[in-house]
């Protein structure tokens, strides 16, 4: 149940960003090319002025393979004289959701510049001596690095909108003081990420970029022509799990763009091909299969080449399977799982989705014994997963 205050949400995240000016010496915020960092980034800015806080520092991480509109923003954003710039284009690893076979992307790679999805700029950090080149260790190694021995905050744009996992995470525990709306990157250092937009609708996101003339990516201008759905527009590199559907659009939105893509990360063509057949479990189970979950376990034993990521998708299973009491249940669970294996999401990204929604979770207190038979009878009625 959402409860909602008589002021809006570009108030209250205006009103948190102060409260965090406040309580940080050193607030940056992460910029990513996308709309919700693209929030974020224009509300800090307000505060830093408003708190004479200015240059204002913003990190972005760059993964190589980015949309050249995303680049175009980023160089914007990094050459304004309001901010300090934090642009990383050093050696990383990332994980390649565009193909079964080759697992990680290496981003940078010294000696193959000329086949760089774009090149480095020269204002942007080029070593990385953070200890890590493993993409998702960055953030919390560059803080414990560029700020070493201070109290800081990262700001960032993730809303609970998107996710029935990050509405739980983020309203659910204390982070800092009276604070729902984030996490620690090490509480020890008094390293903190927050999210102070995690309450806004797309609507609200739009709305105000609209409303404040605020420059945006004109990736989403190109999806929008394309037709993808306004809740669907995802701007992140184009093998992450979430934008590998991306990749079908490239070719159209930035021609150049796509060539490079193509010749530097491995599945990308194929996926194009392919189509929406490629990453999406089919409507219709196949013929020769009695059941999705015959279906999906014989996509783990004959596509997944790796025997780490096969145990990986049986541990799935595992972990889940004494909740799979209902034929419904079954029938999302493994078309969830064949999804996640046409898309090589081996970070276990749409199965974590899937049970952190609330009708999984009503599954999951019934058969652990925490609601009686009499609850469940009830929430049969309203929860498509319990019939």
């Amino acid at each position: 149940m959402r409860i909602f205050n008589k002021t809006n949400v570009y108030d209250e995240a205006l009103n948190r960003i102060r409260f965090l000016f406040d309580e940080f010496d050193n607030v940056c915020v992460g910029f990513s090319g996308g709309k919700d960092s693209t929030i974020v980034l224009n509300l800090a800015l307000i505060v830093a002025r408003e708190r004479n806080r200015l240059p204002l520092p913003v990190i972005f991480i760059d993964q190589e393979a980015e949309w050249q509109g995303t680049i175009n923003l980023v160089k914007e954003v990094m050459y304004s004289p309001e901010v300090l710039p934090m642009w990383f284009q050093m050696p990383m690893v990332i994980t390649n959701n565009a193909s079964s076979y080759e697992r990680y992307n290496y981003c940078w790679e010294e000696g193959k510049d000329n086949k760089w999805v774009h090149p480095k700029d020269e204002i942007s950090i080029k070593e990385n001596k953070y200890g890590t080149n493993r993409f998702h260790e960055l953030f919390e190694a560059i803080f414990a690095v560029e700020f070493k021995g201070k109290k800081a905050c990262y700001l960032a744009g993730v809303r609970t909108e998107e996710s029935p996992k990050r509405l739980m995470s983020l309203t659910s525990a204390l982070t800092y003081k009276h604070v729902t709306y984030g996490k620690a990157l090490n509480k020890a250092k008094e390293h903190y990420t927050f999210y102070p937009i995690y309450d806004w609708s797309v609507s609200d996101v739009w709305k105000a970029i609209h409303d404040n003339n605020w420059s945006y990516n004109s990736v989403y201008d190109g999806m929008y022509r394309h037709g993808v759905n306004v809740i669907d527009m995802r701007i992140s590199n184009l093998h992450h799990e979430t934008a590998v559907q991306n990749l079908l659009l490239v070719q159209e939105i930035e021609p150049d763009t796509w060539e490079k893509i193509s010749a530097r990360i491995d599945g990308a063509n194929t996926i194009k091909h392919l189509k929406n057949n490629s990453y999406h479990c089919p409507k219709e189970l196949p013929y020769m299969f009695k059941d999705w979950e015959e279906f999906a376990m014989y996509l783990k034993d004959n596509l997944v080449q790796e025997e780490d990521n096969r145990n990986l998708v049986m541990s799935w299973y595992e972990r889940n399977k004494k909740y799979l009491i209902t034929d419904k249940a079954r029938s999302i669970f493994f078309r969830t799982m064949i999804n996640a294996i046409l898309s090589s999401d081996w970070d276990g990204t749409k199965i974590i989705n899937l049970t952190t929604r609330p009708e999984f979770n009503t599954l999951k207190k019934f058969v652990d014994g925490k609601i009686t038979p009499e609850n469940y009878e009830i929430n049969m009625k309203y929860d498509s997963y319990l019939r």
